[in-house]
């Protein structure tokens, strides 16, 4: 859903007040007035946010939870990125990380690297590209390259697939290393779902980015549906599927609001085998719709229970950036799969620093419903 901003819906335009009231003396009422000249028109109310969220979600139904017994719980769940090849974390500390992606260093901020770092200060400033300005997950700025002037994008590999490194003015690169657990995971259960039923496997990706996790499943053999509410993050995962020579693979590309797709796909009865969620903390769609992750989640997700199959494998749920906890995002998918059986594992993704003496750093919290 990542950030195609447009007005919301208008308001009527507010009466101006005339410029003579009562109990003015005559020379106040000939003052100069701040107010709109009769003559011009008067500048129309936009509405806030929260207005347009609460627009988007005044004729949804209220959340409909499911009856039954709620899944098994396993709990804390971590699941642990270690250095590799493609990608690894080489040292975090003082707010900052220092990162290898393919033959890059790169810097940038980490608000959850509050211990000091490992590393002399020369590698950090060495680093091929360091991030600058705001330190916050969606606050812009610019990279600044100390060794030599980098273009846009680089080339990266993931798991023998080849895609593009994108430098991005909110402090992203077009990957998100941590996930790379979740797609060993999906790219395995459709390996033994084939294997063992010889079925096609549908899989959804809301807010699906840069396509990573799509084009690993449609490599693996699934038919992939791939949604986020960007015209440009669509682009770049066509980009990233062409690279990877995955072009003529089942992959549906749709740029659309998340909710109104579940919205309409659960109208239609279809239905997905694994279904993949890696909401923001806020978004916009490409229509003006407004997503607020604690206001929304609920009602998504419950949608995401009526798309599943009936021989559905997974529900994998990532959150990034949110005061909450893993238990919450237990509690919250335990209660949309009551009466379907399976486990819930909901804990943490974090990442392994690269050497002795490593530290963890801790990247997002998930929850996963998992039919087995």
């Amino acid at each position: 859903m990542r950030n195609d901003r447009t007005k919301g819906p208008g308001r009527p335009e507010r009466r101006e007040r005339s410029a003579g009231r009562a109990g003015q003396t005559p020379d106040a009422a000939r003052r100069p007035s701040s107010a709109t000249p009769a003559n011009e028109p008067a500048p129309v109310r936009r509405d806030s946010v929260e207005e347009i969220a609460r627009e988007n979600r005044r004729d949804r139904p209220a959340v409909e939870w499911p009856e039954g017994l709620r899944p098994r719980f396993a709990a804390p769940v971590i699941l642990e990125v270690e250095p590799g090849p493609d990608y690894a974390l080489l040292d975090s500390g003082d707010g900052e990380k220092l990162e290898r992606y393919g033959p890059l260093v790169i810097r940038r901020p980490e608000n959850q690297a509050i211990w000091p770092r490992r590393l002399a200060p020369s590698r950090w400033d060495g680093a091929d590209a360091i991030f600058t300005g705001d330190t916050d997950e969606e606050g812009a700025g610019r990279w600044r390259f100390p060794r030599e002037a980098l273009g846009e994008t680089w080339p990266m590999r993931e798991d023998g697939l080849s895609y593009l490194g994108r430098f991005t003015s909110f402090r992203h690169v077009g990957v998100f290393p941590e996930q790379t657990v979740h797609w060993r995971f999906m790219t395995e259960a459709i390996a033994r779902e084939r294997a063992q039923s010889g079925r096609p496997v549908r899989v959804l990706n809301l807010f699906g980015y840069t396509g990573l996790a799509s084009l690993l499943a449609a490599r693996a053999g699934a038919e992939v549906t791939h949604v986020d509410a960007s015209k440009r993050a669509i682009g770049w995962a066509r980009e990233n599927a062409e690279l990877a020579g995955l072009v003529d693979r089942p992959i549906r590309w749709i740029c659309e609001d998340a909710v109104r797709y579940a919205e309409r796909e659960a109208r239609r009865g279809s239905t997905y085998d694994i279904i993949l969620l890696d909401p923001p903390k806020f978004g916009r769609g490409p229509k003006g719709e407004v997503w607020q992750l604690f206001e929304d989640l609920p009602h998504l997700l419950v949608l995401m229970r009526r798309l599943l199959s009936d021989r559905p494998l997974a529900l994998v749920l990532t959150a990034y950036s949110i005061r909450s906890s893993f238990y919450s995002l237990a509690a919250l998918m335990g209660e949309a799969m009551r009466g379907s059986g399976g486990t819930v594992e909901s804990g943490e993704l974090v990442i392994r620093e690269e050497g002795e003496d490593a530290r963890h750093l801790s990247t997002s919290l998930f929850s996963r419903w998992v039919s087995a």
